[in-house]
């Protein structure tokens, strides 16, 4: 049986699927165990922190640190890991790391809305004060983690979805 990070990345009607790993609110991050077919807690999150919005996985990627493509889905509600949401990518948050074999590598951060939300129906991007938010949210996050992460810069939905193709394309060639 396939696992949930294996679910095509698209619908039948091609509509992106976002998995959620940690929900709104959590104070912890919940990761998806491969091994295990199980969300499994990862670490805690530093004092005072939570998570602002869902936070998950783009199913059937694999990013350049070797993961499924990170997604924030932005949007008032919170709701379980496992949860599957049809979305759709407004823009994409370019950050850097400290890798794991040395050097530096991208982790960038997909940002969608849920498609069956009408109060997203018109969102192309997000406020500048917003966006410096979840800039200092992903700073926090990773404050004790030794990742030295790096801002990189925004880009819109067109550059949100090309990275979503190509790591479509990672995933498939390592099958």
């Amino acid at each position: 049986m396939p696992g949930v990070a294996s679910i095509p990345t698209r619908d039948d009607s091609g509509r992106l699927r976002a998995v959620v790993e940690t929900p709104r609110g959590s104070r912890v991050k919940i990761k998806f165990d491969e091994a295990l077919q199980q969300f499994a807690f990862s670490r805690p999150l530093v004092l005072g922190l939570s998570y602002p919005c869902d936070w998950g996985f783009f199913p059937s990627t694999r990013a350049p640190d070797g993961d499924p493509l990170d997604v924030l889905i932005y949007h008032d509600a919170a709701t379980y890991p496992g949860v599957v949401i049809p979305c759709r990518a407004i823009g994409v948050l370019g950050v850097s790391q400290r890798s794991k074999r040395g050097g530096r590598e991208r982790n960038d951060r997909v940002i969608a809305v849920p498609l069956d939300e009408p109060r997203f129906d018109d969102a192309r991007g997000l406020h500048e004060r917003v966006r410096k938010e979840l800039e200092q949210f992903f700073l926090s996050a990773v404050a004790f983690e030794g990742k030295a992460l790096r801002v990189e810069g925004w880009e819109g939905p067109t550059s949100a979805d090309k990275l979503i193709r190509r790591t479509q394309r990672a995933h498939a060639s390592r099958r």
